[in-house]
Formats: structure tokens, C-alpha cells, sequence
């Protein structure tokens, strides 16, 4: 903890906060304080009840009873929070990608003191003496557009403090940064932490709580079940609270798989500017794992292997055979089905019933004469839904209904249903707690172990060696390396993924 933190008075104290939908209680007697200078991590599973607390700490929905104080202020909507000094960050930043740098972090100032002219010296002044004040460098007039993801978290920070915020939140702030711009990150919270900011923080990434917090609240199924100062947990023990089990972080075991002649092949495969000279088997029953940082190819090979995008160069076989996708449909009739990065956008109709989500890519089975079998789609979903443990009371409520794990779940559904003959997963976990991660790691064993050829997009080199056979390191565009994930280490295999590119 930084030094006699204890002995201040709370910039935050939320008690006895409960909070109910109908007969669903989502929080019950949650109570948790802040102190200046303070990093407390706010952990649980999905569902467990930590976007509603935050929202009622944020003034967007009121508690049914409970107290919240900021500041020594009773914060009662989401305007007199952030007059106290409360900023949220959430996972897409909030921010106006067509505004500049400097216009996004004087914004929330210039809301909060009323202003009617555009003062543009200052609010410019005030932007460049807040990145000044983080160590930052990055252009104030660039439009945010052109930032990349980890600019744009700095940005976020920094309309926090421009607004004079004592206490900022940030939600799953790391989920889409690389490893060394985690760090740069909790650099930058580290010396936030010596000026007196106190943050909430929302992790499912177990390394950076212990890197940065100085202390933890747990929620589960709504209820604080353990919390203290972060020298009392060890991983193991911080993972039992969230999950209510022991979760073990090694690699999955599994039967180990006859060799057999790959399903898909892809030799001297490239395109123009991405990737190049790629030579990949994917066999049955094999899980594959291509790992890189953001801008190394791994997505853009990804969506090539499933018709998205277009070769330039070299062949794709499958069962030995040259093959030419011209679309998406093309190797969905192969056998190639693809779980996108960004479920919410591109894998779910979120304001459609699971039961729909599930079945819309295989509806075939429920055709008869041109006509729908209800009672056998209904029969299909639900036994998706029992098979991939997926927590719901049916299968129509919307998907959007269910937490983050469950999501993708539902995504992995849909495709099972088509008994694809190679599943490809761009980031499978991103998002996910930690429980739900290893189940979804041991759905994906399982599936592989029915035959199933598996290849995992992925800047998890925990994740990779958790669930992979074989891992292969892509750099620049450049398979750099293969190894076996039950011989290598997560820091070897770091070493290499962060290697510049090999000639």
C-alpha cells in the first residue's frame, strides 16, 4: 500500500448497498471504501454483480437502499458524482473519435463548469498540462480516431484528470492492450497513485491485480465474499473466492491424439502488406494456437483461412486438395467455421432469444417441406445450451441477457450445431472472468478430442499454453517459431513473441 494510506479518511464509502430487479437480487449489503492514493481491485465473475455496483456508485441507476458518499458528498445522480470528483472509464472509452485529443480531454471540464463559449486556449492549455502531468506524449490536435487502443485508454485517463477526479474506475482497462502497453498503464496508475487518485479497479487478469492493487473486494452472486489488503491473497486463493472452486492455471490435461494426415494446409500463403509465407497443418484433433501481438497478421490470416480476405499468394488444401474460397460460404461448406474477436458485433443478434442465436446457421435440420420445426429447433437449443453449460432459465430471453462467458458460449453453440471440421477462435477468452475462461477451455478440449481441428488467435500466452498442442509465434506477418505447449514455459514463449521481426 503506499505509505500510511490508513491513516486517511475515505475519498469513497459505499454502504450497505442493495440493489433488486423483480425477485432478482443482484446486490445484497455490498459495502466498500476508498482512500486517496488507493488502488482496490473490485474482482468477481461475470454476474457476480460489479457493473451494477458501478453503476449505482456512478449516479445511472439509484440503489434500493444503501448509502454512497464521495468526498464526504451523498453522490445521488450521475451528475453530482462527477461534480465530487468521479470518473468512470469504461471498456470502449466514451470517447468522440472525431474530436482531437485535446477537445476530448477538456470536455468533461468544460461540461462541469457550465461553459457556453468554446475556450479553446484553455481547454488546449489544460490538455497539454494534464499528459504533461501523466508522462505522456501523444499530439494534442490528432483526431482520436487515428489513436490506437492504448492512446486512447491514455486519453480516457486523462479527460479523468483534467476534470479534477479523485477517484477514477476503469473497467476492464487492459483487455485490448498488448503486454508492454499493460505495463505502460500501470506505470501510469502507479504515479496517479502518489498524487492522491484512488481507483477502482475491474480486472479479470489475475497478474495485474497483484501488480498494481493495494487491496481486493470480491463479489459473488451479489454478496461481498472476502476482501483485505492485497498481501492477504495469493492467486489460488483469489480465484477460489471469485469462483467458489479451485481453478487450476496449467496446462489442460487430454488424451493424446493419434497423428493424423492434416485437414487444412496452407503453404507460402501471404497477402500484400499483412502476412507472408505461411505454412500451417491443422489436423483432427489438434489444438493450434497462432500468438501475437496486435498488428503482427494473426487476425488478418485468420479471416483469410475463413474466406473473409483473399490470398495474394501461395494455396490453401484441404484433405490434401487446393481449394479457393471466394467467400465466407465457401469454407462454411468445407467445414471451416470462424468465432470473430468482437462477439457483440460481429458473433451475436443481441436483441434476439439465445434459441435463435443458437440454431440461425443450421436451420436445415429443422426444415421439413419448407416449413420449420418448431419443437425439434426448440429441442436442438436446449440441449446446446445443457451440453455447453450455459446459465440460463430458457432459451428466450435475449443473448444480451447473459454475461460475458456465456456470450460466447452461445457463439461456440451455434457453430457445434454445424459440426464444423476446423473451428478457428480469435481471442476465445477476451473479456471473460476467469471461471468461465477454463470451462470454455475444456469445452474446446473436449470438442477437439472428438475430431475437431482447433486454431486459437490469440495475445494469451497463458491461454496458449493452457489449451494448445502446438504453439506458433507470428511476428510481423512471419511464422517465427513453433513450439510444443506441454515443453515451453510463458516466459520463453514471451520472449519470443516480442522479438522484431526475423529476416
Amino acid at each position: 500500500m503506499t505509505e500510511k494510506t490508513s491513516d486517511k479518511s475515505p475519498v469513497l464509502q459505499m454502504l450497505g448497498i442493495r440493489k433488486a430487479y423483480g425477485r432478482v437480487r443482484v446486490l445484497e449489503d455490498v459495502s466498500l471504501s476508498l482512500i486517496p492514493g488507493e488502488v482496490r481491485c473490485l474482482a468477481g465473475e461475470n454476474g457476480s454483480g460489479k457493473s451494477t455496483l458501478i453503476k449505482v456508485l456512478s449516479g445511472v441507476i439509484a440503489a434500493d437502499s444503501g448509502t454512497v458518499e464521495i468526498a464526504g458528498k451523498s453522490g445521488s445522480d450521475a451528475e453530482a458524482a462527477i461534480a465530487a470528483g468521479l470518473s468512470v472509464i469504461y471498456q470502449d472509452f466514451s470517447l468522440f473519435p472525431n474530436l482531437s485529443v485535446w477537445e476530448n480531454i477538456g470536455f468533461l471540464a468544460a461540461v462541469t463548469a457550465g461553459d457556453r463559449l468554446n475556450r479553446r486556449a484553455s481547454r488546449r492549455a489544460l490538455a497539454i498540462d494534464t499528459l504533461k502531468r501523466m508522462q505522456v506524449e501523444i499530439d494534442p490536435d490528432m483526431p482520436v480516431e487515428r489513436l490506437p487502443v492504448a492512446s486512447k485508454q491514455l486519453v480516457a485517463i486523462a479527460r479523468a484528470l483534467a476534470n479534477d477526479a479523485r477517484i477514477i474506475v476503469m473497467d476492464e482497462p487492459t483487455t485490448a492492450l498488448t503486454r508492454s502497453e499493460v505495463a505502460r498503464l500501470l506505470d501510469i496508475v502507479a504515479a496517479l497513485k502518489t498524487q492522491g487518485v484512488a481507483f477502482l479497479f475491474v480486472s479479470h487478469k489475475i497478474e495485474e491485480v497483484f501488480a498494481v492493487c493495494d487491496s481486493v473486494t470480491v463479489l459473488r452472486d451479489g454478496h461481498v465474499v472476502a476482501e483485505g489488503p492485497i498481501e492477504e491473497f495469493d492467486p489460488t486463493r483469489l480465484v477460489e473466492a471469485m469462483t467458489g472452486r479451485s481453478i487450476d492455471n496449467q496446462r489442460l490435461p487430454r488424451q493424446e491424439m493419434a497423428s493424423t494426415k492434416p485437414f487444412l494446409s496452407t503453404r507460402g500463403l501471404g497477402r500484400r502488406g499483412e502476412f507472408a509465407d505461411v505454412d500451417i497443418d491443422l489436423r483432427p484433433g489438434e489444438i493450434v494456437s497462432v500468438v501475437g501481438l496486435l498488428g503482427s497478421g494473426r487476425t488478418e490470416l485468420a479471416l483469410t483461412l475463413f474466406g473473409y480476405l483473399s490470398p495474394d499468394v501461395g494455396r490453401i488444401e484441404i484433405d490434401g486438395q487446393a481449394v479457393t474460397f471466394a467467400n465466407q460460404n465457401d469454407a462454411i461448406d468445407r467445414g471451416v467455421a470462424y468465432v470473430p474477436e468482437d462477439r457483440l458485433s460481429e458473433g451475436l443478434f443481441l436483441s434476439q432469444p439465445i434459441r435463435d442465436n443458437i440454431v440461425v446457421s443450421s436451420l436445415e435440420k429443422d426444415t421439413v417441406a419448407g416449413l420449420i420445426d418448431t419443437a425439434n429447433l426448440m429441442r436442438r437449443a436446449r440441449d446446446a445450451v445443457k451440453k455447453l453449460r450455459i446459465k440460463t432459465p430458457d432459451v428466450a430471453p435475449s443473448v444480451a441477457t447473459l454475461s460475458g462467458g456465456n456470450q460466447q458460449r452461445v457463439v461456440l453453440a451455434r457453430w457445434m450445431e454445424r459440426s464444423p471440421k476446423l473451428m478457428i477462435l480469435n481471442g476465445p477468452t477476451v473479456g471473460v472472468d476467469v471461471g468461465s475462461k477454463r470451462e470454455i477451455h475444456e469445452l474446446l478440449v473436449t470438442l477437439s478430442r472428438s475430431g475437431t481441428a482447433i486454431m486459437v488467435v490469440t495475445d494469451d500466452i497463458g491461454e496458449a499454453i493452457a489449451l494448445s498442442d502446438k504453439v506458433l509465434v507470428m511476428v510481423r506477418g512471419r511464422i517465427t517459431g513453433s513450439f510444443e505447449a506441454a515443453q515451453i514455459d510463458e516466459d520463453r514463449l514471451y520472449d519470443e513473441v516480442v522479438k522484431e521481426g526475423r529476416s
